[in-house]
């Protein structure tokens, strides 16, 4: 990678023309070091436009994580957390569950994500400006056995975020999307390390779509939907605000489990009391009326054989048209 490549692209962040000229006695390198760096953002699918005689723009002006503004938003627990700002990586799961030995809510953030992962080997599409990646590290004393429901946990502190920033209407879909108007708004990942008894670690990864292209909305496997067709959020404060509520809720579920969360969780449930679809790994598919979450956030469907519990990461959820 070139190491310019993101401070070029600090400048061109305003949306306006900069000159190759310019920004190599800016940067004091040559007009083709500027010029390599331009394309090494290509290759990350930021797309530069170059017109002769006039330099260098992005399609149109962008706000970049400023971690200084991150801090800001989360307020007095701050202190709790390590925050790495990262320009690009692969996926910010994988980098902080490479890092032996990382401290207790230590939270990497990426510009650029180039292979992001999602649920169920699926690829998060993830573009500079247009989504927020992140990954936090949060320990446990507990064993990971009794972490279930830990990432409907996560989704009541994505919807508490979200209410306290002004959008009301979005809701949760099992067991790890956050939907407004059906469509897909963000997805959390979350990966756990440690033992099944002893002192356990989750890294919970979220992504939002912040601002996406037609063309990557639409070339989305499921409806989706992004943060600025609902409402104008600065990226800096949206994570502020999300660690913060993440800190309250994941105290509490380490604390009461997820039974403390459950009742809250049901409010935000798009399909409850809807008949869905359960598409299994094996093939199958079964058909339902959803009956809400049990007290260890195992989904409970009413089937023709009767109320069936389905958990996490066997299924698929669609509701019936």
């Amino acid at each position: 990678m070139s190491s310019l490549t993101f401070p070029i692209l600090q400048v061109l962040a305003d949306g306006n023309f900069h000159s190759g000229e310019a920004l190599a006695q800016q940067f004091k390198v040559t007009r083709a070091t500027i010029w390599n760096a331009v394309k090494h953002a290509e290759t990350l699918g930021v797309e530069v436009f170059s017109v002769r005689g006039r330099g260098y723009k992005l399609p149109q002006a962008i706000e970049l994580l400023d971690k200084n503004e991150v801090l800001k938003a989360i307020g007095e627990q701050r202190a709790w957390f390590k925050l790495e700002v990262l320009d690009e990586v692969a996926s910010t799961n994988t980098y902080l569950m490479q890092q032996k030995g990382a401290a207790h809510a230590t939270c990497v953030v990426a510009h650029v994500q180039t292979h992001g992962k999602g649920r169920r080997g699926r690829t998060w599409i993830s573009q500079l400006g247009a989504s927020l990646t992140f990954s936090l590290l949060w320990r446990f004393q507990c064993g990971a056995a009794a972490l279930s429901g830990l990432s409907l946990a996560v989704g009541v502190a994505l919807i508490r975020a979200l209410m306290s920033l002004g959008v009301n209407n979005a809701q949760l879909k099992w067991p790890n999307d956050v939907l407004v108007d059906g469509k897909k708004l963000a997805g959390i990942l979350i990966e756990l390390q440690g033992d099944l008894e002893g002192p356990s670690a989750a890294v919970i990864g979220v992504g939002f779509n912040l601002n996406l292209p037609k063309n990557v909305l639409e070339s989305i496997d499921q409806p989706a939907i992004d943060l600025t067709t609902i409402k104008q959020i600065n990226q800096s404060e949206l994570l502020g605000v999300l660690l913060k509520h993440l800190a309250d809720v994941l105290s509490s579920f380490e604390a009461h489990g997820f039974i403390g969360l459950r009742n809250e969780w049901l409010r935000y449930h798009a399909y409850e009391n809807k008949p869905v679809r359960m598409l299994l790994p094996d093939g199958r598919d079964v058909q339902g009326m959803v009956k809400g979450v049990a007290d260890d956030g195992i989904l409970l469907v009413e089937t023709a054989l009767g109320l069936q519990r389905f958990s996490a990461g066997e299924i698929s959820l669609r509701g019936l048209e």
